[in-house]
């Protein structure tokens, strides 16, 4: 058996009861992570490791994507677990490694967790159903281009056009910088740089929704121009941009009242 399970948004207690379940139950070193495509700010590996008494091999991309066969040798003679942050398969899909696990006759299963996507909203107070596609904002340096990709600001306007929310990522870089592959490198876009690079590549004036730590004791929520929010500091990552589409009147609501978003910036975005 190959057990996907997300450790959830924050630190070691955010793992679900399943998921807690599923890492007793693997067998002795058939506990694997990876934290590449999102990262427990709340919690190292050390962390992880003594809440739940075992020893968590943790894989780069390369050892999940080209080389899985120690992962999948493990669920073909027992139990084991494959660990990420978030849920496993939204934000951190690894529908490959589970399709190379059931080619091989391996059993599978997932166990969710709760998602950086669900916090949104739930924080916010913007109804989930009212976003479109998501975005990805990534370091100028990453994509080899100025500012903001033309996909990204694409995927704003095309929501924006419907009405709808966009989540934007905010890109992270563990292992590899501008120079390349560094083991000692970690960036975590914050939501005021996103915010800057929006404002200068698309309109200083929009409202975006800032959301900072989700999942953690002090998660923070600010709504604002994106010009504005380019000049604030929102602690600690991890952090999200939004940029609503819009406003449905109890959506308007939630972002004066849980976001301290200015009244008139509110009410130009009411549906």
């Amino acid at each position: 058996m190959l057990t996907f399970a997300g450790l959830g948004l924050y630190d070691e207690r955010s793992v679900t009861v399943a998921g807690r379940d599923a890492i007793a139950d693997a067998d002795d070193g058939a506990v694997f992570a990876e934290f590449y495509t999102s990262h427990l700010v709340g919690a190292d590996v050390a962390d992880l490791e003594a809440s739940h008494g075992v020893e968590i091999d943790v894989r780069d991309r390369a050892g999940v994507e080209q080389d899985p066969e120690p992962i999948l040798d493990a669920a073909a003679s027992g139990d084991a677990v494959f660990l990420t942050a978030g849920d496993t398969m939204i934000s951190t899909t690894h529908v490959d490694l589970r399709l190379r696990a059931h080619e091989r006759g391996i059993e599978t299963r997932v166990i969710h967790a709760p998602t950086a996507e669900s916090a949104a909203s739930s924080l916010t107070g913007l109804q989930n159903y009212r976003f479109g596609k998501a975005t990805t904002l990534p370091f100028e340096w990453a994509h080899g281009a100025d500012v903001v990709p033309d996909s990204a600001i694409d995927t704003i306007e095309d929501n924006r056009e419907r009405g709808l929310h966009t989540l934007c990522y905010l890109d992270i870089k563990v292992g590899r910088g501008p120079a390349g592959p560094d083991p000692d490198f970690e960036a975590y876009m914050s939501a005021d740089y996103a915010a800057g690079l929006l404002a200068e590549a698309w309109d200083p004036d929009a409202l975006g929704v800032v959301v900072a730590r989700a999942g953690s004791p002090d998660s923070l929520v600010r709504a604002d121009r994106l010009g504005a929010l380019a000049d604030g500091e929102f602690g600690d990552p991890l952090h999200m941009l939004i940029v609503p589409g819009d406003l449905h009147h109890v959506e308007a609501d939630a972002l004066r009242g849980l976001a301290d978003a200015p009244a008139d910036l509110v009410d130009g975005n009411r549906a």
